[in-house]
Order: structure tokens, then C-alpha cells, then sequence
């Protein structure tokens, strides 16, 4: 592989708050120079120079909560689709949830999910292990096992995990083999019969709602498991503000405590579901206005670490149903980018923060080499031109599943290249028909 330039950039990296225009050289996969200064005679090193154009250069994105369905449901995702979603978002690294089929709960599995991904060898891809024996919430895995085996955290998914004894268990084991607990943090008998944020607008919908304070009641007691435990705890998807004090308190307070929020907290509110729009229903549903405004403040302010897509696949059978019976989840690996740049636009956060929200921030939680532009570094890299205006268009996702709530929005930001290793992975304007005609006007 030919060492390759990437010059005349605006060089983005969060861990030393770098942004500023220069380039960076790739030897060998690697990162061999970044910064204002570097310069190479392409004549004479043979040297693969690509011009940026001033575009934004960044470490690829860590996407800490996805789920692939493969094994079980490769007619909603596969991995080779799953991997090309991801670098036509930007994403070259992937944490991925156990909710397959056979579930992820013992070493073989979990070691077949890593062969699988090596196979198709588009991004980096991290498992997490089932943090109960088939996320049934009562009988621990064997966590030394798997994370030897790998495995970067634990958790069930998208299910609670409701028992106190096995939530303080795990606390406990999994602090002593370093990794995260992550809860999906939602008090189950409050959820069991709703589908969308209680309030006038489920009201009015006649639809069964879920409180707010569902998502508050299952952290705040899992704060006091940590308090008991010292344990390392993580909460997916925070989508209220209740529970953004509570983790905002306890980070005060010195616990070891970390959240995650995705792009339809902060960027869509209860709202949306009007029409019953199946593609607006996820777990935990969409709030009150209020609440995802106190979404935004609180990755504004640093309480919540990372931004994940929390991409669920779901086929048009498991959409195209009435809304109560409509399974939750979007797709948002391709969005995962242009949705989060609305943070910047609206004034609410700095670019180099967004990113650092979608690459060093989820690395930290997961204790992963990724996310940074260093010297020896994995060349993983996203190029992109964030004041790009684009229209989404579902039916040109690499996704085999469609079901996304953005689906006809405009939006700002757009990736053009994304490398692998130092391998180019995505690039735009290899992509079938004329990029440029896809590209709304600057005005749009």
C-alpha cells in the first residue's frame, strides 16, 4: 500500500483539541504525521496525495450501541450491509449489542461474532457480551470468560435489568474484570404496556404511555448499586431530564459513572409519532420538548459522554403495523453524522465537542484505542464538509433496513471519504451517478 497525504485539510482531533488546517501522512495503515507542518515531495517519496479541499478531517467514528442482527435476522442487517452503512456514515469502529439470535451469552458465540466481522473487514468491530445468560435478567454469564474473549462490556440489551441483586452482582464482577456495566434504564412494569411518552400527545392519540419518570426511578436506583459496589455503570440512551440531573449528581459525586443519548433524543421530540409514524417509535420513546432540550444541554455541558446511533434494524413487516404493535428502533448509522452537526448549526455546541462526543468520548467508556489523530495511531479516518446541505434519503442507505425517522429531512454535513486502516472504504464520488446531484443547494 502506497503511503498516502491528505493535504490542505481542516484537521479535527478531539483528544488534543487540534483544529486546525494541515494534513496527515499514512504509512502502512498508520498515522505516520499530522499536524499544520507536514509536507511530503510526492514526486519523490511516491506518495498518494489527495487534496481536502479545506473539507474537515477527523478520526473515524466510534459508535458505541448498535445492533447487528447477524446471527439470526440477516433479512433486516447482515454484517457486510451492516459494515457499509457504517463507512458511508463515517464510522469505522462499532460496539455491538448481544441481542442476536443465538443470543451473545458464552464465549463461542461471541467469538463467532468477532471471526465475522474480521471476515468482512470494513470497520472495527467490539462486541458486548449478554450480561445475563439469555437476557433473562437472573443468572449471571461467565464474565472473566468473555472479556478475555473480548468482550467490551455487558449488558442486556435493550432490556432492563430489573433484578437489584443481579444488577449489584454485576457491578461488583465487572469491576474487577475493567469492564462497563451498561443498563438500557427503564423501570420495566411502568414501560410494559406503553409505546410512547405519557403525556397529551399519547393522550390525544389514544395511545399508552410510558412516564418520564420510568427512565429516573430505574437510574437513581442503580446510582445507589454503585455507591455500594464502586462498580463501573454506564446508561444508554438517556432521553430525560430527570435522569440527566441524576447522572449529572453523581458524576459530582465522583461515581464512576457514564450516559450515552442518540441523535433522535436531541434532534426530534414526542411530536413526531403524530400521523402514528412507526419510524418514530424507539425505546425509550421520544419526550416532551423539554426534554430533549435538557438532552442537548446536558452533552453541551459534558454530562452525557457520547452520542451513539442506536441503530435497530427493523423490516417493513415489523414497521408497516399499527403503532402499538410496531416493533421500536431506527436506523441511524448514516445519519449518525449529519443529524449530530445540527448541535453546531443551532449554536448549541462547538464541532471539535460534537466529535469529540462521537469518537474519544465512547473510546474512553469502552477502553478502546480509537478516536484520535496520533502519530502510530490505526489510520481510521472520516473526511467530511459539515456545512454541506443534503436531503436524507432512506431508499439509498447500504442498510438493508429502511426505518428511519429522518427519511425526506434536510440536514447539514456530509461524508465524502472514509478509511480503514489507511484503506479507503467510502468514497463519495466512487459512489454510483453524480454525487453532486444528490447534494441539495447551498441555499436549500
Amino acid at each position: 500500500m502506497r503511503p498516502t497525504l491528505y493535504k490542505n485539510a481542516r484537521l479535527l482531533d478531539p483528544a488534543t483539541r487540534l483544529d486546525a488546517k494541515g494534513a496527515v501522512l499514512v504509512r502502512d495503515g498508520r498515522v505516520a504525521e499530522v499536524g499544520p507542518g507536514v509536507f511530503v515531495d510526492a514526486i519523490q517519496d511516491d506518495v498518494e496525495v489527495i487534496d481536502c479541499g479545506g473539507r474537515c478531517l477527523a478520526p473515524g467514528l466510534v459508535d458505541m450501541r448498535v445492533q447487528t442482527r447477524e446471527p439470526g435476522e440477516e433479512h433486516m442487517e447482515t454484517m457486510v450491509s451492516l459494515q457499509a452503512a457504517a463507512v458511508a456514515g463515517g464510522v469505522t469502529t462499532l460496539a455491538t449489542l448481544p441481542n442476536t439470535n443465538p443470543i451473545i451469552d458464552d464465549v463461542s458465540l461471541l467469538e463467532f461474532v468477532e471471526r465475522l466481522a474480521q471476515e468482512v473487514g470494513m470497520v472495527n468491530v467490539h462486541p458486548y457480551a449478554a450480561a445475563t445468560k439469555g437476557l433473562k435478567g437472573e443468572q449471571m454469564t461467565e464474565m472473566g470468560m468473555l472479556a478475555e474473549s473480548g468482550a467490551v462490556g455487558f449488558t442486556d440489551g435493550v432490556k432492563a435489568i430489573a433484578d437489584a441483586v443481579v444488577m449489584r452482582r454485576l457491578l461488583s464482577y465487572a469491576s474487577m474484570v475493567g469492564r462497563p456495566v451498561i443498563q438500557h434504564p427503564e423501570e420495566p412494569s411502568l414501560a410494559r404496556e406503553g409505546c410512547a411518552n405519557e403525556g397529551e400527545t399519547a393522550t390525544r392519540l389514544g395511545l399508552a404511555g410510558i412516564p418520564a419518570c420510568a427512565e429516573v426511578m430505574m437510574i437513581e436506583r442503580d446510582l445507589s448499586l454503585v455507591r455500594l459496589t464502586r462498580g463501573r455503570y454506564h446508561a444508554a440512551h438517556v432521553s430525560t431530564a430527570a435522569a440527566i440531573d441524576a447522572i449529572r449528581r453523581a458524576k459530582a459525586e465522583g461515581l464512576a459513572v457514564t450516559c450515552d443519548t442518540a441523535p433522535h433524543y436531541f434532534a426530534l421530540n414526542e411530536l413526531a409519532i403524530v400521523d402514528y409514524r412507526t419510524f418514530a417509535r424507539v425505546s425509550p420513546p421520544l419526550r416532551s420538548e423539554a426534554d430533549r432540550r435538557a438532552v442537548a444541554a446536558g452533552l453541551a455541558d459534558g454530562t452525557i459522554d457520547a452520542i451513539a446511533s442506536d441503530h435497530a434494524p427493523q423490516d417493513q413487516d415489523s414497521k408497516r403495523v399499527p403503532f402499538a404493535q410496531a416493533e421500536p428502533g431506527v436506523v441511524g448509522l448514516e445519519t449518525l453524522l449529519a443529524i449530530s452537526l445540527g448541535l453546531v448549526h443551532d449554536g448549541t455546541m462547538a464541532l471539535l465537542d460534537v466529535i469529540e462526543r462521537l469518537t474519544t468520548g465512547p473510546s474512553r467508556i469502552l477502553g478502546l484505542e480509537a478516536g484520535r489523530l496520533a502519530v502510530g495511531a490505526w489510520a481510521d479516518l472520516v473526511l467530511f464538509e459539515p456545512e454541506r446541505a443534503v436531503r436524507i434519503d432512506a431508499s439509498r442507505f447500504r442498510s438493508k433496513s429502511k426505518n428511519s425517522p429522518f427519511d425526506g429531512k434536510p440536514a447539514q454535513g456530509r461524508v465524502w471519504r472514509t478509511v480503514y486502516r489507511g484503506r479507503t472504504v467510502f468514497d463519495l464520488d466512487s459512489e454510483p451517478g453524480d454525487p453532486r446531484a444528490r447534494r441539495e443547494p447551498a441555499h436549500a
